[in-house]
């Protein structure tokens, strides 16, 4: 099968041998895959993800002698089980998992591992418990961003929001809009937004934010209403950028990490000290929060046609990363291996 494949520090498309299912797996077509701005930083920083996840207990670290085939965020077609699994799901049924493979010993990721192949490539294996039938009428590129949509409510629900707070989002990427898309699913207003670029602050509105700001022009930490206490939402995921929210997150404000930052960073904790902050790092979701964001997607409850900015076959992934470093010009880009 074509896959496009992380050798060598580059994106390059070859063939690799088809997998074949084992007990508990489905073997799977791929019909649509998002490019997340975790592959673009696992891509830049590889040797520096590698070192940090050997020091994380229990992670598997990938091997960056090998070949990876990256990709989490999809939508795929079910091709065959494998021996001794029950068949919920005729072939041909469109389906989305968690990106896990359930192992005797625990989960394991796929995306960012040699043992089993993400959704850059035309067929990959999926845990057969984890299968979720997309809903009829659901266009396949809409239940790929299932994934997406549910890093948001994740973070939204880790936050603990009780409706009484003044939530703020700063970075309006793909994580930043879904979990923009997420508060005002809750109810939970008026969300401000602030990113540098007038393409994302648009999409924010769209997403259901109530003040959209410039930080280049204004600032957005006068927004919040200073009879609620502050919720940040940090959904950028560079160095300072937790400094910079420390520096202006008014006193006993809440702050939620939700960008996943790969280098070494930096704060000083006086800051959190004095204006006695409440920190929150959060990854992924939960299985009942991955199932809720398909249905909200069927239900028209987010805007994704706004979030899919364009769609490439494997030999238009390399350039897609470069592509993806513009927010003028992209949101959300799917790959579609079977161009």
């Amino acid at each position: 099968m074509r896959a496009a494949i992380f050798r060598g520090g580059e994106i390059v498309v070859d063939t690799l041998p088809g997998p074949v299912p084992a007990q508990g797996q489905v073997l799977v077509k791929t019909l649509a895959c998002g490019i997340c701005g975790s592959d673009l930083h696992a891509a830049k920083h590889a040797h520096r993800m590698v070192e940090v996840t050997k020091r994380i207990p229990g992670r598997v670290p990938m091997d960056l002698s090998r070949d990876i085939v990256f990709g989490h965020e999809f939508c795929c077609e079910v091709i065959d089980y494998g021996p001794q699994t029950e068949k919920k799901l005729k072939p041909g049924t469109r389906v989305c998992a968690m990106p896990l493979m359930m192992e005797p010993d625990g989960p394991k990721g796929m995306g960012y591992s040699n043992a089993y192949v993400g959704g850059y490539a035309e067929q990959m294996l999926l845990s057969a418990p984890l299968l979720l039938e997309v809903p009829n009428g659901l266009p396949t590129e809409h239940a790929a961003l299932t994934e997406p949509l549910a890093v948001g409510v994740h973070a939204v629900e880790k936050a603990s929001l009780k409706g009484e707070e003044a939530p703020l989002v700063v970075g309006c990427g793909p994580v930043g809009l879904a979990v923009i898309a997420a508060l005002r699913l809750k109810g939970l207003r008026p969300v401000v937004a602030a990113d540098f670029s007038p393409k994302r602050r648009e999409l924010a509105a769209k997403m259901g934010a109530d003040v959209v700001v410039d930080p280049a022009a204004e600032d957005p930490y006068s927004k919040l209403s200073p009879e609620k206490r502050a919720v940040i939402f940090e959904c950028v995921g560079v160095p300072g950028l937790i400094q910079q929210v420390f520096e202006k997150a008014p006193r006993d404000a809440r702050v939620v990490v939700a960008g996943v930052c790969m280098e070494t960073d930096r704060i000083e904790p006086m800051f959190g000290i004095m204006k006695e902050l409440n920190v929150q790092f959060v990854l992924g979701y939960t299985p009942e929060e991955f199932a809720r964001s398909l249905r909200l997607l069927a239900e028209g409850a987010v805007d994704a046609p706004s979030l899919i900015t364009a769609k490439v076959g494997l030999d238009g992934v390399r350039s897609a990363f470069e592509e993806l470093g513009n927010p003028e010009r992209h949101t959300k880009i799917l790959v579609e291996p079977w161009r």
